[in-house]
């Protein structure tokens, strides 16, 4: 039995992140052996952001809570470096990795883009974590609010856009767009 075979045997025919079933490939968790071990099965949009041919979108990595929690150490240092590049830092709390698969885990970290810097409307750099203030009232689609000027958004979250950081205003975690925020 080939690779391919043992993987769609293991992941049931599915992405073995989002359980898709469609378009599934074999994608190698680097640093790799080519072996079933540190290979998954992905469908072809999981494995298109892996390999960052299109642009991260962070509504599909939803499936992580649950993909997080698998008993395959590829899939969880898949979902470890996703869970990373998304700064979503409420899983990352809770995700457990033995060490040697920590180890492994941080090991591909350094290829995904870590360049990318977050500035306020002022360009002072955003920091996960930081505070900042809402210099316009801003109107939340979906939420039924707007978010008030002068607004203190703390504990903030970045994400892969550097002009887009995520933050709790009126206790709704939300998108906001740099260019409207100053650092506090």
């Amino acid at each position: 039995m080939g690779i391919f075979e043992d993987l769609s045997a293991r992941s049931n025919s599915s992405c073995e992140l989002c359980k898709s079933q469609d378009d599934l490939s074999i994608y190698e968790v680097a640093p790799s052996n080519s072996t079933v071990d540190d290979s998954v099965l992905l469908c072809c949009t999981c494995k298109n952001q892996f390999e960052q041919t299109c642009e991260l979108d962070p509504n599909h990595w939803y499936c992580l809570s649950e993909s997080m929690w698998s008993t395959v150490p590829a899939v969880q240092v898949l979902s470890y470096r996703m869970l990373k590049k998304l700064d979503n830092q409420e899983l990352l709390d809770m995700i457990y990795l033995d060490d040697e698969t920590l180890e492994w885990a941080n090991k591909g970290l350094e290829s995904f883009d870590e360049n990318i810097v977050h500035k306020d409307s002022n360009g002072v750099v955003l920091q996960a974590g930081d505070t900042v203030t809402i210099i316009k009232d801003l109107e939340v689609k979906g939420a039924g609010f707007t978010a008030k000027r002068g607004t203190a958004v703390r504990n903030i979250s970045l994400t892969s856009n550097p002009e887009q950081i995520e933050g709790r205003v009126n206790g709704v975690k939300i998108v906001l767009l740099t260019c409207f925020l100053k650092k506090s």
